[in-house]
């Protein structure tokens, strides 16, 4: 199984839930990552294109395996920040 999906990167936890309420409100999920994501897919509105098996750290990976194509997780933690991820697609 490989995944396709975008995400939002941010260093604080309260910060990741309040994008996580715009995104549900209907802000353009997209238009959030170019203004506030610390990753560098924030230039392709947080895609990050295709990815299988061990390629991800376990948290964002399993969130991944979660969630349907086109859903939203909730805030997922790493070492590298706070995440809201979109499933954008799966093979």
């Amino acid at each position: 199984m490989e995944w396709k999906a975008s995400h939002i990167l941010v260093k604080d936890q309260g910060q990741a839930q309040s994008l996580l309420v715009k995104i549900k409100q209907g802000a353009n999920f997209e238009g959030l990552a170019r203004e506030f994501s610390t990753c560098p897919s924030k230039s392709s509105g947080g895609d990050l294109g295709w990815f299988g098996p061990g390629k991800m750290v376990s948290a964002f990976e399993n969130a991944c395996k979660n969630l349907g194509v086109g859903s939203i997780s909730d805030v997922v933690s790493t070492q590298f920040g706070y995440h809201i991820i979109r499933v954008t697609g799966k093979r």
